[in-house]
């Protein structure tokens, strides 16, 4: 197995046990849905899309949802709670630098959190932008890399062994100036705009616990060190706090996200 090929079988298998934390970025999908002006019929693609929860979001909108992930428990988690929410879906298991979908399908493309995670950023860009339709649009929600959780990648990454070499750092989606690059002149009308995720926490540590059960990259720094450097992995602990500890306030922790959206010329 390759050196991409390796990291992506890393990925798949880190964001496992994401689905305990998906209460928090359910919210926030009706955020980019929103934000998208999904309407009625249109066909919509959702990117990465973890436990289903901006396509299922979508699909009670009335339109025709089809959606990807890489990691087959999670897309098993989106379809229970598909059933749940009684909407239809079609799911597939599947990666962003290879969508299994013809030229120009889809009426709107829609990542929240997850298309940022492809190491080959211009790669995924032009997947993305090869099923959407002319005049279709794309929309996203990135983390960008100055506020918290672009804060605590950065310190994941400090922590875990580097990736090959050209994979992309993800928070750099959330960087407008680096947004307007990848998209180029294959869109127009390019915008942006803030949203905010509230976690309820009664500590830096609270919160810290519930990532470290489901979030991939903190997963990983555990898996590493808990064992091979308890002392390492307790210095980890203690910035993430550190770095948790300025956004919390009245047992909430704020953490902003970038919506980006555009058309397809």
């Amino acid at each position: 197995m390759d050196a991409l090929a390796e990291f992506k079988q890393t990925q798949k298998q880190s964001w496992a046990n994401f689905s305990v934390l998906e209460t928090l970025t359910t919210p926030p999908a009706a955020q980019l849905v929103n934000r998208a002006r999904v309407r009625p019929g249109q066909a919509v693609l959702d990117v990465a899309c973890g436990t289903g929860v901006v396509a299922i979001t979508a699909a009670r909108r009335g339109a025709r949802v089809t959606a990807l992930d890489l990691t087959p428990e999670l897309l098993a988690r989106a379809r229970e709670n598909a059933a749940l929410a009684e909407t239809d879906v079609e799911w597939h298991e599947g990666d962003v630098e290879q969508l299994p979908f013809a030229d120009a399908t889809f009426d709107v493309v829609l990542s929240q959190f997850g298309h940022m995670f492809a190491p080959r950023p211009e790669v995924a860009t032009a997947e993305m932008l090869r099923v959407l339709k002319p005049g279709g649009t794309i929309a996203f929600s990135t983390w960008p890399p100055e506020l918290l959780v672009g804060r605590l990648f950065a310190l994941t990454g400090r922590y875990l062994p580097p990736p090959p070499a050209g994979v992309a750092p993800p928070p750099l989606w959330g960087d407008p100036t680096v947004i307007r690059e990848r998209l180029g002149s294959a869109v127009k009308d390019l915008s942006f705009d803030r949203g905010q995720m509230t976690v309820p926490s009664l500590s830096a540590q609270h919160l810290r616990a519930l990532t470290e059960s489901g979030g991939g990259p903190m997963r990983r720094v555990v898996g590493l060190l808990s064992t091979s450097d308890p002392d390492r992995l307790a210095a980890f602990r203690a910035e993430y706090d550190a770095i948790v500890a300025d956004y919390l306030d009245d047992n909430l922790v704020r953490q902003s996200f970038l919506m980006t959206r555009a058309t397809k010329i």
